[in-house]
C-alpha cells in the first residue's frame, strides 16, 4: 500500500511513475514488495535494475534487498524490526516507524504511513501535499485521518543516521 501512495503521490506532483508489488502467498503480514520508479522523462523500462532508495521494515526484507541498491543510495530501516544492519556504503536512516505508531496511533498497522512520512522527509521525492492528497484518495472518513496523522508523525522527529 506504501508504494501505491508513493505512486499516487508522484502523478500528484507531475512526475512519470511506475509502480509495481508483489505479496507472499499469506497477504496481510507477509513478505511484501513495492517498486516505484519516479522519474522526471519519459520510463524507458518498468523494473528496478538498482534502486536509488531501499526502505526496509523487517529483517528479511533487508537480508534479501539490501543488495539491490545502489552503493551510493539511501537506506531507510524500521530501528525496532531491524536489529542487524549489514556494513554498506550507502546513507542509513534509522526511523522508529513501528514503535511511533503503536505508541501514537496505538497500532503497529500504520508504521507503513510513519514510515512514509520518513521517506518523504528524508527524500524530497515528493510534496507533503501530494501524499496527504494521495493518502486521502486512497482511504476515507476516519481511516483516512489516522492514516495522514500517522503520516505526519513520520514528518516530524529526527532520524538517526549511520
Amino acid at each position: 500500500m506504501a508504494g501505491h501512495i508513493l505512486g499516487k503521490a508522484a502523478v500528484n506532483d507531475g512526475l512519470k511513475v511506475v509502480q509495481t508489488q508483489s505479496y507472499g502467498a499469506e497477504a496481510r503480514g507477509s513478505a511484501a514488495k513495492s517498486e516505484v520508479i519516479i522519474s522526471h522523462e519519459k520510463i524507458g523500462f518498468p523494473l528496478v535494475r538498482k534502486s536509488d532508495v531501499l526502505v526496509a521494515m523487517s529483517q528479511t526484507a533487508l537480508d534479501k534487498h539490501l543488495k539491490d541498491l545502489k552503493e551510493d543510495g539511501t537506506l531507510i530501516i524500521d530501528d525496532e524490526m531491524i536489529k542487524a544492519t549489514p556494513q554498506s556504503k550507502a546513507r542509513v536512516f534509522k526511523v522508529s516507524a513501528s514503535k511511533t505508531a503503536e505508541t501514537e496511533l496505538r497500532s503497529k498497522m500504520h508504521a507503513n504511513m510513519v514510515m512514509l512520512g520518513a521517506v518523504t522527509k528524508i527524500t524530497n521525492l515528493v510534496t507533503q501535499k501530494s501524499m496527504e492528497k494521495a493518502i486521502s484518495e486512497t482511504f476515507s472518513g476516519e481511516t483516512a485521518e489516522k492514516n495522514i496523522a500517522a503520516f505526519r508523525a513520520g514528518l516530524r522527529f529526527s532520524y538517526n543516521t549511520s
